[in-house]
């Protein structure tokens, strides 16, 4: 069954109470390197649920789109001494314009074919990077300039790159609420629910997840750019295939066709990744930080038998019988 999409007043007044607490999580404690983080894989996450939650495509290389784009925005950003806008800019250049190419190739196939020969074209893209000479290969672009913003807004300070990341959020995650809710959006989903259905009717099916997967790229790619400045790094790291099992894992663990779902996963694996780095101890046994990884497994498995909604879908779920 289909999560129901909220209302547009109950949306605002999520979306500006999410935003909120966004703001003032850097002034209770909550440490701003964390949430950066966080944010930029919220936003990889919404952009990989527009295709999957809305589009019905399970691409199984979407981290391509985020180590291409990190790659572009490091370069730029210390080689050619680009400011930061122009970096990011780049990179998500970079990811469109790839994933033109690979969209074209893989959408003519659907299902298990689309998955395997995003994973195929993802996998190619990493050996490119761990080959070509510009990427460093294992070391990746490090120490990457962070700048100044439009030439006046000082990157170098931690709350003023927080905000500017919480920013860039924000205008990814209403982006991506707009074209779900425009007639665009509306077609992407009735081809998702009866392919044949809306070929009938007219549609070019084939253009409309075309256009679906390359909008995915690009908000993809935003992620990474503005991943690269705030770490100061582009690494194989975000390009490797266990990225995009990563970014499936945290829309399914938040709600796979939600709009809060994303960022709800995204913030749970990357607090369980972060939580788990220096390890645990209980005891007088410690686990160390590849638990965090079994952890996540675990999750996985758990979110698939008991949660096929999502912890937001099935929240919306019990909220619509509750008021039945």
């Amino acid at each position: 069954m289909e999560p129901a999409l909220p209302a547009r007043s109950t949306f605002a007044i999520a979306t500006t109470v999410m935003a909120a607490v966004l703001a003032a999580a850097p002034f209770v404690g909550v440490y701003p390197v964390f949430l950066m983080k966080a944010l930029c894989f919220a936003l990889f996450a919404c952009a990989f649920n527009l295709l999957i939650g809305f589009g019905g495509l399970l691409s199984f290389g979407h981290a391509m789109f985020l180590g291409t784009a990190g790659y572009a925005c490091a370069h730029a950003a210390k080689e050619w001494g680009w400011p930061p806008e122009a970096a990011i800019l780049a990179g998500t250049a970079a990811s469109t314009l790839l994933g033109i190419v690979t969209g074209a190739l893989a959408i003519r196939r659907q299902g298990i074919y689309f998955a395997m020969i995003t994973l195929a074209l993802a996998q190619m893209m990493f050996f490119f990077f761990l080959q070509a000479p510009f990427t460093h290969g294992e070391d990746g672009i490090q120490s990457v300039p962070r700048g100044r913003l439009f030439g006046f807004i000082d990157l170098s300070n931690i709350l003023v790159m927080y905000f500017t990341v919480l920013v860039v959020f924000l205008v990814g995650f209403l982006l991506i609420y707009r074209i779900v809710n425009s007639p665009f959006g509306q077609v992407l989903k009735a081809i998702r629910e009866n392919e044949a259905r809306a070929i009938s009717l007219g549609y070019d099916a084939e253009k409309y997840k075309l256009v679906a997967f390359i909008l995915s790229a690009a908000l993809s790619g935003l992620a990474g750019s503005v991943k690269a400045i705030v770490f100061q790094l582009a690494s194989l790291t975000d390009a490797h295939w266990t990225m995009s099992g990563e970014v499936v894992l945290m829309t399914l663990l938040g709600g796979m066709g939600t709009i809060f779902g994303p960022v709800v996963g995204a913030f749970i694996i990357v607090g369980i990744e972060s939580y788990l780095t220096a390890g645990i101890v209980i005891g007088d046994v410690k686990f160390g930080p590849e638990w965090a990884i079994v952890l996540t497994g675990v999750i996985f498995v758990v979110c698939v038998l008991a949660f096929r909604r999502g912890i937001v879908g099935e929240l919306g779920a019990w909220w619509a019988r509750r008021k039945r």
